[in-house]
């Protein structure tokens, strides 16, 4: 074997597959949302995303998914419009009031996410740690004390 012999001194152990406590889900929930609330929070858990204090607010979260779910569902069975019965301007055509809901839901579903890093760009944004001082990183590569 060729090259320097390692040093057995900067090899960190590894930790195993450390099990989290998984904060059971909040009675408001429906079936749905119990539903997401198991998929998605074992591996928050894991991450270190979803602790007892944020219970609620990704129980929020599951119940928008939830409401989004529904909606989606009722639009694929109903159609997006529906018309009114004759009046006097005749018969409309009116959107459905599941369409509102599922907008409505969508919202709520990106802004919860974000908190929980549910896309690309949030969990790359809450893997690297806190923001920090920018103008003090840079003043430090400049003084080379960085």
């Amino acid at each position: 074997m060729k090259g320097r012999k390692p040093n057995l001194q900067n090899v960190v152990p590894m930790k195993g597959d450390i099990q989290k406590e998984i904060p059971a889900a909040p009675d408001f929930l429906c079936d749905i949302g119990r539903d997401v609330w198991d998929e998605l929070a074992p591996e928050l858990a894991k991450r270190g995303r979803l602790e007892l204090l944020y219970k609620y607010q990704f129980g929020s979260y599951c119940a928008a998914v939830a409401n989004f779910i529904s909606s989606t569902d009722t639009l694929a069975m109903e159609g997006l419009f529906y018309e009114t019965g004759k009046g006097r301007n005749g018969n409309q055509r009116r959107r459905h009031p599941a369409l509102t809901l599922q907008e409505n839901s969508t919202s709520i579903m990106r802004r919860d996410s974000a908190l929980f890093g549910l896309s690309p760009v949030d969990a790359s944004r809450l893997d690297t740690g806190v923001q920090g001082d920018f103008l003090k990183n840079v003043l430090d590569q400049l003084n080379g004390t960085d």
